[in-house]
């Protein structure tokens, strides 16, 4: 079968988020069960950066009309790598740009166009390079490839009957532009209705790719159930629960080459399950980094590598943060994002000089860092749709305390020291006193340095690598390809 990634980043070329490591992870492990992959990415300028020497095309120019005007991309030919296909649709206007979608000011003004733009030279790429069985999108950005399936190139004797897979990585983010938007890209005004683009007046382009996808898939399986509620639809809860037969939950897998204790480069030293000494080496050039030597191994050190968001929980961490410093712990955290919590997570470290240490930047070899040197990893996420960072510390034996929510309920089991059984610590609630009870609950555990090693044994054998995921993944490519006829909408 040919599957065609259309996406917005991936790894190793642009990466923002989860999104990367999904698209960079799962086009190479279909191909290992010989499927033909092709990923077409926008040639961000990081993205030119990387190639070397005189860009190669595929295709020298392709045109995309708008309603006043047309911009032209051109196909470069990224190669092989890992037996996947990479094309980088090239437009210098749109993406000759230091940031993917925005700067600290905000989204770019032209991010309607610029994405728009893309979907449509990708389905235009591939009348000359090769139409696939199935499209897989991603995210809003991509969204809009099954409205033009659907409806300008319906008729299309080589798209018309092309199948189509979208999948939701985050249903908060979802692409929202003026209604004037239908006209700029040509669309029938019939498509601006609320059973079609239309939301609350705006022209929605996830909603676009929900009504018009053949099947949609998102990130876990709790993630799939709780964005068919109020709670986490994100005002999309009924289009998400009209589509619910077609709608799949495939937890992410993890790339093991990249994360695991014992091949990891980043580190300070290896260490297996049978021997954790080099653990405790990683440990200690942790806390030499931060400049907390005088931390004593009996208290446990709790790592944070994220965004720093609401999303994220970090309001009930603020809630709870001076009370904790009243227990024997130490937090060290990494990441970036609003600056409410970058100023928050500033502040508690100058309140408690001693235990608490921020460094406000994303450093990709520091979160190999703390996901190997610390003992407890927090994530308690309002919502989380699938997490990552949670599975990476199950492998580095650095065990979780999470929200139950989305794919962090679907990864992590509560710890039961009687029978020895568990990976974690999970809370229900979404409220600090919570949030404190399962870190006082993981802190108890850590005194028993014979439970706690088992604990961390229980969580270094769980295996979510991308090999299952992949499969689950051609089956809804089978069943999206083999079921398709025209639609009528």
């Amino acid at each position: 079968m040919h599957i065609v990634f259309a996406a917005s980043e991936c790894v190793p070329f642009a990466k923002t988020g989860g999104l990367a490591d999904v698209v960079g992870a799962l086009a190479p492990e279909l191909a290992k069960l010989g499927h033909r992959v092709t990923v077409y990415l926008p040639l961000y300028e990081r993205v030119r950066k990387q190639i070397d020497g005189a860009l190669s095309y595929a295709v020298r120019s392709i045109t995309v009309p708008f309603a006043t005007y047309s911009r032209f991309a051109g196909i470069v030919d990224g190669g092989k790598r890992d037996g996947v296909q990479y094309y980088f649709v090239e437009c210098a206007k749109f993406f000759d740009r230091a940031e993917l979608y925005g700067t600290r000011q905000g989204e770019y003004k032209d991010s309607a166009e610029r994405f728009a733009f893309f979907s449509r030279a990708v389905l235009e790429a591939t009348k000359l390079l090769g139409v696939p069985e199935v499209f897989h999108v991603h995210d809003w950005q991509t969204a809009l490839i099954p409205v033009y399936l659907r409806t300008l190139y319906a008729d299309d004797p080589q798209l018309g009957r092309a199948a189509v897979v979208l999948t939701i990585h985050n249903a908060a983010y979802q692409g929202k532009f003026a209604p004037r938007t239908t006209e700029l890209l040509l669309f029938p005004w019939e498509v601006f209705r609320m059973d079609r683009l239309e939301h609350y007046d705006r022209f929605n382009y996830l909603k676009g790719g929900l009504v018009y996808a053949d099947l949609l898939t998102t990130v876990s399986r709790k993630y799939a159930k709780e964005i068919q509620t109020p709670e986490f639809g994100e005002q999309l809860e009924g289009v998400l629960r009209r589509r619910t037969r077609d709608l799949r939950g495939i937890l992410n897998g993890v790339d093991y080459a990249l994360w695991s204790p014992t091949s990891d480069a980043l580190i300070a030293a290896p260490y297996t399950p049978k021997d954790l000494s080099g653990k405790q080496h990683c440990r200690a050039a942790l806390l030499k980094h931060f400049d907390l030597q005088h931390i004593e191994k009996r208290t446990p050190v709790v790592g944070i590598v994220s965004r720093f968001a609401t999303q994220k929980g970090f309001d009930m961490v603020a809630e709870i943060a001076d009370e904790l410093m009243g227990r024997d712990v130490a937090v060290v955290a990494l990441g970036s994002g609003e600056p409410i919590y970058e100023r928050f997570f500033r502040n508690w470290a100058a309140r408690s000089p001693g235990n608490v240490r921020v460094e406000v930047r994303y450093s990709e070899a520091l979160a190999h860092q703390v996901e190997a040197g610390a003992d407890i990893f927090l994530m308690p996420s309002r919502y989380e749709p699938c997490g990552l960072n949670q599975i990476y510390s199950l492998k580095y034996g650095t065990v979780p305390v999470v929200r139950a929510t989305g794919g962090l309920d679907d990864t992590i089991e509560e710890w039961n020291a009687a029978e020895k059984t568990g990976t974690g610590f999970k809370f229900q609630g979404y409220n600090p006193r919570d949030l404190l009870a399962a870190i006082d609950r993981a802190l108890e555990a850590f005194q028993d340095k014979k439970g706690w090693t088992k604990l961390m044994r229980n969580g270094m054998a769980m295996n979510y690598d991308w090999s299952t995921p992949a499969r689950e993944y051609v089956k809804v490519y089978e069943e999206a390809a083999g079921r398709w006829t025209p639609q009528k909408h």
